[in-house]
């Protein structure tokens, strides 16, 4: 016997008392949570039921009856449909507030720690400011042509963009251009992704293969760069397939300005996908570290050497250690880049129990790590028996963050000195931090 699914409930009017750290409104109807996608803390809405299940139910806000006074018209027109933003709706100093409270909430809920004090938050521009982003591609024959961009915000198809606020000018007002582009190859169905890569110049576009593209698909590519100023490569298997079509190869670089440093780096190279977010992130990091030139630095994770090359201006020697080989060669092309001799990298899993690790010869004064969504566990223990007085932990992961700060408090004898939260993705709920620890 089929069991039908049960029938929607009727439209209903509701008042929205707080925000998921996805940024949903939580409303609460006959004792059972509703997920709310695009309300705010405070409005009353008229909601449309668009899932039941046992323990919650989620709904759509279709009329906002009392708006919030901090709600703004999204930029965006595939705003609630496209998934790349769940934040427009919600005006930026108010994003930030949130992720802040969110930040707080996760250090004591999961840490049982707090902050002796909050950091100003990091911000930046709220609009073209992503340098980085994989898009994905699909022909589909319904529509007749090609779509470009990030998923859905509910399911997995592909959201039809025609541009993108979010994106860098220079890829988010041509993805109808590129969407032609891609839509004229005899590869079309053979094209699953695109990834953008850019630093302080030309942007590039690396367009992914399932199988080799004709000469005359190089020629439409080819055009495509020409018309635009966007370098094209393509990846006809794993990224060390990634090359240049002729004539399209460029030096990719960002500097740090405050720091007087340069980094160059490969299309996919890890690289913050906001850049100028990304260098006021560096200059607390060092503020925050403050390394003196009799100091020797820990850089954990420390991929191009975002963080190290800096340090190594002012402290007398850097140690950086990150998983990624291919990383490492680029970060000790970019210490010669920038004429660097204080500074040594290694490459090591520091996601296992390593023990004795190779970087951990003699002692360190200051240390910072920078780990990914999965935190920096494994590499704790060792900070304290290091000699590590002074730590800054950058994060990109509150939960990961909290987990290792109640860890350094409870069980390592640091203090949580300081905390606060950077703007690196504007109108979506990811959370970036930054956390200072001293010993005793």
């Amino acid at each position: 016997m089929s069991h039908r699914p049960k029938p929607l409930p009727e439209p209903i009017e509701t008042d929205i008392e707080t925000l998921t750290p996805e940024g949903r409104g939580i409303a609460r109807i006959n004792g059972k949570t509703v997920f709310v996608d695009g309300a705010l803390p405070g409005e009353r809405v008229c909601l449309r039921y668009t899932r039941l299940q046992r323990r919650f139910d989620e709904a759509v806000a279709e009329v906002i009856l009392t708006p919030s006074p901090q709600r703004v018209v999204p930029r965006c027109p595939h705003f609630g449909v496209c998934g790349g933003c769940t934040l427009q709706h919600l005006d930026p100093s108010a994003q930030i507030r949130f992720k802040q409270a969110g930040l707080a909430e996760t250090l004591e809920r999961i840490g049982k720690v707090s902050p002796e004090r909050w950091l100003d938050p990091l911000t930046a521009g709220h609009w073209g400011y992503r340098r980085k982003a994989r898009l994905g591609v699909r022909h589909v024959l319904k529509k007749g042509r090609v779509l470009i961009g990030f998923r859905e915000r509910q399911g997995s198809l592909l959201a039809d963009l025609r541009h993108c606020a979010v994106l860098h000018p220079l890829v988010g007002e041509h993805l109808v251009a590129l969407a032609a582009a891609i839509a004229d190859l005899t590869i079309r169905d053979q094209v699953p992704q695109i990834e953008m890569a850019m630093g302080d110049g030309p942007g590039v576009l690396v367009v992914r293969a399932m199988r080799s593209p004709s000469p005359e698909d190089i020629e439409r590519l080819l055009r495509f760069a020409a018309e635009t100023g966007l370098h094209i490569y393509l990846q006809e298997g794993g990224i060390e397939t990634i090359r240049p079509l002729p004539e399209q190869g460029v030096d990719l670089h960002y500097s740090l300005p405050g720091q007087g440093i340069e980094i160059g780096f490969q299309p996919a190279d890890f690289t913050q996908v906001n850049l100028e977010l990304n260098r006021k992130m560096v200059d607390q990091a060092i503020a925050l570290l403050a390394p003196q030139p009799d100091d020797r630095v820990l850089d954990l994770f420390c991929g191009l050497g975002n963080f190290t090359l800096p340090l190594a201006r002012y402290a007398r020697e850097v140690i950086g250690v990150e998983g990624d080989p291919g990383l490492v060669e680029r970060a000790l092309l970019n210490a010669r880049r920038n004429g660097l001799e204080n500074v040594r990298f290694y490459t090591a899993d520091l996601q296992a129990d390593t023990i004795i690790p190779p970087w951990g010869e003699g002692s360190f004064d200051k240390a910072l790590i920078d780990p990914p969504r999965s935190g920096a566990w494994a590499v704790l223990d060792w900070l304290p028996r290091l000699g590590v007085e002074r730590l800054v932990y950058v994060s990109c992961y509150p939960a990961t963050l909290a987990r290792d700060a109640g860890h350094l408090v409870h069980g390592l004898g640091y203090r949580l000195c300081e905390a606060g939260v950077m703007d690196m993705f504007p109108h979506t709920s990811h959370v970036e931090s930054i956390a200072l620890f001293e010993r005793g």
